[in-house]
């Protein structure tokens, strides 16, 4: 009896292997596709001839992607966008989970207000609303219009407020009794603790604006103020060729829209790939410890 459950425990470890590596590799073999047809030639893309390894290995897509002004701008637009967003959803957060993550007794509104803020994550004003009061606040057409609009994220703040309910009554009663603040609470005991934490809601916001496209193109009239995941949204399809030299010509013939594609992919999605694993550790234990509640 002892020998069948042994074997049936590593039949299911040995499943449960197989498995999850079928898993990774469904998640991992698009990518690698992907990355095989931006570095092919555009014939051999064309004809479907790449599968896992570039065919006609070429640097083509990159450097016709990388070679316009357009595109530095729109990176540097996108590193503004993700500095400035990441920084005002951090500091929001935690202003507002802070105060919302205590007792009804300490706080006698906090009820009310955490429903208030759970109605916004089921309805919305809508877009057009929302655009006339960018509008309106003379935000079109300036990085803030593509900053403010969601520099509360209600996921996040529901996030840390799990997680400073979670952490000790008596490191800030202690606090108290020394004299602090709620202040001198937030940020010398519960921002230090919380490391975790924030290292998942800045990565959801850094993922979140790098990745954002659509409030690019609704909000900036000017194409060189697009941010980057709007510029490769657009690069191609907007592309006027009458200012099309006669070199950018005889490379454009070099490439086509499949590598061209594949090569914005893997662009957009490369500075995720390289900062989520120095946050993955963070991010799990973030995720687990916010998500419950004692």
């Amino acid at each position: 009896m002892k020998d069948q459950r042994t074997l049936g425990r590593t039949l299911f470890v040995i499943s449960n292997y197989i498995f999850l590596a079928l898993l990774s590799l469904l998640c991992v073999l698009p990518l690698v596709h992907v990355l095989a047809v931006s570095f092919s030639s555009s014939a051999a893309a064309t004809a479907g001839q790449v599968n896992l390894w570039p065919v006609d290995f070429t640097f083509k897509s990159y450097q016709f992607v990388a070679q316009n002004p357009a595109f530095l701008e729109a990176f540097v637009v996108t590193l503004k966008r993700v500095g400035l967003g990441a920084s005002l959803q951090l500091l929001m957060v935690l202003l507002t989970a802070y105060p919302l993550s205590k007792e009804t007794k300490s706080f006698r509104g906090r009820t009310w207000m955490v429903w208030i803020f759970v109605f916004t994550m089921l309805f919305n004003g809508g877009l057009i609303p929302t655009y006339m009061i960018i509008n309106y606040t003379n935000l079109l057409n300036t990085i803030w219009s593509l900053v403010i609009p969601g520099a509360v994220p209600v996921f996040s703040v529901i996030l840390m407020i799990n997680f400073f309910r979670g952490l000790p009554k008596e490191l800030e009663e202690a606090s108290f009794i020394d004299g602090a603040s709620h202040w001198t609470a937030l940020w010398r005991i519960y921002a230090p603790l919380s490391l975790p934490g924030l290292a998942t809601i800045t990565l959801l916001s850094v993922v979140g604006h790098w990745n954002s496209w659509f409030d690019g193109l609704i909000y900036m009239n000017s194409r060189d103020q697009y941010p980057l995941s709007s510029y490769l949204q657009t690069i191609i399809i907007q592309r006027d060729l009458s200012s099309v030299t006669l070199q950018e010509m005889q490379e454009l013939s070099e490439v086509s829209d499949r590598t061209m594609k594949a090569a914005q992919i893997f662009l957009g999605a490369l500075p995720i790939l390289i900062l989520y694993p120095f946050l993955q550790k963070y991010f799990v234990k973030g995720i687990v410890l916010g998500s419950v509640k004692e």
